[in-house]
Parts: C-alpha cells; structure tokens; sequence
C-alpha cells in the first residue's frame, strides 16, 4: 500500500539523505539543500520552491515572489525573467532569484519546467551579477 502511494507521487523537492552525512575535515565544503547551488538548509529550500512555484506561475502578474524563514533567517525573493519556452516536451520559464543565507547574499538566474502534474522543477541556475 506504501509502495502504490508512493509510486504516484512525483516530487520536484529534494529530500535530505537518510544516512548521516559525511564531514569533510576543512569543514570548507557544505551539503547543498537545493538544487540552487549556494548551502540552504531543507526548510528553506522548502520554502523558496513554494515562492518559485508562484513566481513563475503563467497567470501570474509576474511581480518577484518574497520568501522567508524566521527560524534561519533566511529569506529571498523569485522572478520570472522571460517568457515560457519548450524543452524536452515540458514547458519551462527563465528567473532571477536573490537570497539572503548563512553563507551570505546570492544572485542567480537559472531556468524551471513544469512537469504534468504541475511541480516546477530547476533544470539549471548559476550566479549572476545583482543589478
């Protein structure tokens, strides 16, 4: 029964290793929470993929979309850069994304599908320069 709920469902947020995770001895290298790039920490991610969900909503008004955690303190904000496009019979969309984390600020412009059931999934983001 487990097994039949699980295999219909399609998640476009990664989940946190079940095992323990590895500690490198500089410490100068960290897990990475999302599929963002910069060090987020799960519930983070959790709540910036809901603001990316929004932002790049087609019927959206195309305003950036703010997101916060206040256990972490971080926050950001998403925005939909450029029209929706076609890629590997999925539709996808360009953003812009400034965060606030631990490590410090980030800008990045990346693109997102949509599959199906209407979870947007981030096929790529790197930094950008912060206009």
């Amino acid at each position: 029964m487990v097994a039949a709920f699980v295999g219909g469902c399609s998640l476009a947020i990664p989940l946190p290793s079940l095992s323990a995770p590895d500690e490198d001895a500089t410490g100068s290298i960290g897990k990475t929470g999302s599929p963002l790039g910069p060090v987020m920490e799960p519930e983070d991610w959790r709540r910036a993929a809901a603001a990316l969900a929004v932002a790049l909503d087609p019927q959206g008004n195309g305003a950036p979309v703010q997101w916060s955690n206040p256990i972490s303190g971080a926050k950001g904000s998403f925005v939909q850069t450029g029209r929706p496009f076609p890629s590997d019979a999925v539709v996808c969309r360009p953003f812009a994304a400034d965060m606030a984390l631990r490590g410090g600020e980030h800008a990045l412009a990346g693109s997102a599908c949509v599959d199906k059931s209407g979870d947007w999934a981030v096929r790529e983001a790197k930094p950008r320069k912060k206009t």
